[in-house]
């Protein structure tokens, strides 16, 4: 897949005879997601043209909630990855900041879709608005396409038990701890991934050695501690427990991802690894005592061992 941060950049040899396209932020990549780039890419083989996903980092809500910004369910990297695993054969992410900001849909249009992207068939979701102030929309763009050549597919939004799919319908069930909703809604276990840092090392003095993983996003999807299974390039997956949090037993400030992987004894620093959430145990504590830590993280093992022994991998 290629990969594309901006128009400059662009690759407009692939696309001299044309492209089918979709545009959003695509957070997640749930069952509706699915879907709508599913159909992309047939329509593509279809007309034996490149597909293209065209999303932007930050994400607008990111850029216009600066302050409290929705939970980020997938990096940047991990959207490479889960588009690149489609079939994608472009992903253009161009960065959102004040000049995409005021674009006008008329200027999004020509300068984007047509001499960039010079698309032929454009898929878009049934909540589709675009440019400034959400000025664009479905009819503009279909009235649009018929005189600059190329047309303009909706697609429906997915259901499930009377219940319209999204990235919205997701964090909350992740926030409110219901991962088999979440599971149900993704079409799969909810994953954080990233590489191993150096920590110091308090799990190991606690008798749980864990992999630390920096969240890199500016909100969490889920807090608190999970059965979870692990993997990496060549191992796993692998039982595990883990916690989400700032460690206030230890008055710990940033957000962490710490993974104790069960009966596991490797040197992983460094690696890149996945960590699929199967079920929550609990919130977070801050404990007055460090024993009475030590405890409850041995029930926790045991909590997570037993969940995970019952659950297919």
């Amino acid at each position: 897949m290629y990969l594309s941060r901006s128009a400059r950049h662009f690759p407009f040899d692939r696309v001299a005879k044309g492209s089918v396209a979709t545009i959003g932020s695509f957070d997640g990549f749930h069952l509706g997601h699915q879907a709508l780039l599913g159909h992309v890419l047939e329509e593509a083989k279809i007309r034996g043209l490149p597909a293209i996903l065209m999303s932007f980092e930050p994400t607008p809500k990111e850029f216009f909630l600066a302050d409290k910004p929705p939970a980020r369910l997938m990096r940047f990297r991990e959207k490479f990855d889960a588009m690149s695993a489609a079939g994608v054969d472009i992903f253009f992410c161009p960065r959102f900041n004040n000049e995409m900001k005021r674009i006008s849909a008329s200027t999004f249009i020509r300068q984007i879709l047509v001499h960039a992207l010079n698309v032929r068939h454009l898929v878009v979701g049934d909540d589709f608005r675009f440019a400034q102030d959400r000025e664009g929309h479905l009819d503009m763009l279909a009235r649009a396409g018929r005189s600059l050549g190329f047309s303009v597919e909706q697609m429906p939004s997915v259901i499930l038990d009377g219940v319209r799919i999204s990235s919205s319908a997701i964090r909350d069930a992740l926030w409110r701890g219901d991962l088999d909703l979440a599971t149900h809604y993704l079409g799969r276990h909810y994953r954080m991934s990233g590489h191993v840092k150096y920590g110091q090392r308090v799990g190991r003095k606690l008798g749980y050695p864990t992999a630390n993983v920096n969240l890199d996003r500016k909100q969490s999807a889920v807090m608190g501690i999970f059965a979870v299974r692990a993997s990496g390039k060549d191992w796993g997956p692998l039982d595990a427990v883990a916690s989400v949090g700032t460690r206030p037993t230890f008055d710990g400030v940033k957000p962490l991802l710490e993974v104790h992987i069960f009966d596991f004894d490797r040197d992983i620093y460094g690696e890149y690894i996945h960590v699929d959430f199967i079920a929550r145990l609990r919130s977070e504590e801050k404990f007055s005592e460090v024993d009475m830590l030590i405890k409850q993280m041995n029930k926790d093992a045991e909590s997570a061992r037993k969940i995970l022994a019952r659950t297919a991998r």
